[in-house]
């Protein structure tokens, strides 16, 4: 009767995850459908056994602005909390003002509750640790953790804390100030840009808000701020800046009000969207390319990371300015990894995830990468238009997302290396499939935060485009793909 009754005990402990929120770099579902606040408990539980059975025991935590987002972070405290960890709730807030948290406050690891860009009903965990990215292998172990109830227990400790002041400050401390400026550092709480700027921001009511406003009142520049309030219903556009879309009313200010630069975030704030002052959008590659130029003028040699959607002109300018290209994986988790691995001061990805470890911390923060651009704007003699035109122009696609289940994304991704390698063509495989052809490459993948496959074309020509998008359009039939309007 009594090993009945310990039986029973464990059973009522254990815990086993919806199958589709268990992501590669995170964990996230559909609230009130894949994803409950018991998942939130429980996914507070195993990190926890994780953390104490590894010798560490503090724990930062926040959340973005959905309506999900609270009641999903108090379940998260509860369970760190009976695991017996000393935890410092920062509040709400954009993902990297999170992974600041954690250096800042010297704290072992850190959770975000946040659905990043996806839809509004979407929630989730980023979940890191201070010394290295936790991923992967990682997240699976914490399922296992829930489904075996290997849980740890103890009396921890909750305490408040707010650093957006903090925060706000060691990104100011890389503005670069005019240069009659620079006397006055320790008696005004402001910063001079090297020549006067207009700059419109985009937060399309995401996390990032209070701190784009906090910024924007410290930075000495005209400045025009939209849907700069957090509101989980997104009721102004989606916070994604990939999408043109989610742009439109950005690009109407930046052309109406004659801006320098217009900047969007997304909806945790940890990607960033940027136009020029023509209303031209700046992928993540193009912003990759002035980064990369000026780190590399103090740091000649260095290698610099660009994930596999990336164009070849980015390749080719990091070598022209004397760097070492390195072509890797897409996703937020996977960059930071390859970052410490190999001592890169840059990284980026086109979706707008730009990691420096030049003078900041290597995460993804695209508040502080808005201060980088805005510096090297202010440091330019040219309009931001112009200075785009010193890269070599080519022709793409932007990034399609053909709609896919989960179950057979990445099998037709394995479908197409056998048709390929049958064919005899050569491609690189490190994320999907990139293959070199008729002047340019094309790109197919599975992405791994969502239902769909990516796809991407560059060519010199937009004939060399157009011969592009025809073979991959013949692959996707191949696997009886449904063929997106990009490529029709």
């Amino acid at each position: 009767m009594q090993i009945l009754f310990k039986q029973n005990i464990l059973k009522m402990n254990q815990h086993n995850f919806h199958s589709s929120i268990i992501r590669a770099y995170d964990i996230r579902g559909i609230y009130g459908k894949t994803l409950n606040d018991n998942d939130a408990f429980f996914v507070a539980k195993s990190f926890a056994s994780f953390l104490k059975k590894n010798g560490k025991n503090k724990i930062s935590v926040a959340c973005d602005g959905r309506l999900s987002s609270p009641a999903l972070k108090a379940e998260l405290i509860r369970g760190l909390v009976e695991s017996g960890l000393e935890v410092i709730d920062v509040g709400l807030g954009p993902t990297p003002m999170l992974y600041f948290s954690v250096y800042h406050l010297e704290m072992d690891a850190g959770i975000m509750v946040t659905g990043s860009h996806n839809p509004k009903d979407h929630n989730g965990f980023k979940i890191m640790l201070k010394e290295r990215p936790f991923y992967g292998e990682d997240i699976l172990g914490l399922a296992k953790i829930a489904a075996e109830g290997d849980f740890v227990t103890g009396q921890g400790s909750i305490e408040e804390e707010d650093i957006k002041e903090e925060y706000v400050d060691r990104m100011l401390s890389d503005c670069i100030l005019a240069e009659s400026e620079s006397h006055l550092l320790d008696e005004v709480d402001s910063f001079k840009p090297q020549k006067d700027l207009r700059i419109a921001w985009d937060n399309g009511n995401g996390a990032a808000g209070d701190i784009m406003i906090r910024l924007s009142e410290r930075i000495a520049a005209e400045h025009i701020l939209l849907y700069s309030d957090i509101d989980g219903t997104f009721p102004n556009h989606h916070p994604d800046p990939t999408v043109p879309e989610n742009l439109v009313a950005l690009k109407k200010v930046v052309i109406e009000q004659a801006c320098d630069i217009g900047i969007a975030f997304d909806g945790d704030g940890d990607r960033i969207g940027v136009m020029d002052n023509k209303g031209e959008i700046l992928w993540g590659d193009q912003l990759m390319v002035f980064y990369a130029r000026e780190i590399l003028r103090a740091k000649r040699g260095s290698t610099i990371i660009a994930d596999v959607k990336a164009s070849s002109v980015l390749f080719n300018e990091i070598a022209k300015a004397g760097g070492k290209p390195l072509m890797w994986k897409t996703g937020h988790s996977l960059v930071k990894a390859k970052m410490k691995e190999t001592k890169a001061p840059l990284a980026g990805e086109m979706s707008g995830h730009i990691f420096f470890a030049d003078k900041y911390y290597g995460f993804d923060d695209a508040l502080y990468a808005a201060i980088r651009i805005i510096n090297i704007v202010a440091c330019s003699k040219d309009p931001l238009s112009l200075m785009r035109k010193t890269m070599p122009q080519t022709h793409s696609t932007p990034e399609i997302r053909i709609e896919c289940s989960e179950e057979r994304k990445f099998a037709i991704v394995e479908e197409l290396k056998v048709n390929l390698k049958q064919s005899g063509v050569v491609f690189n495989d490190i994320d999907g499939i990139r293959v070199s052809e008729n002047g340019g490459w094309w790109l197919i993948r599975a992405s791994n935060t969502q239902p769909v496959l990516v796809a991407r074309c560059e060519a010199k020509t937009k004939k060399e485009l157009q011969e592009l998008k025809k073979s991959l359009k013949a692959q996707l039939q191949f696997c009886q793909v449904e063929i997106p309007k990009e490529l029709r």
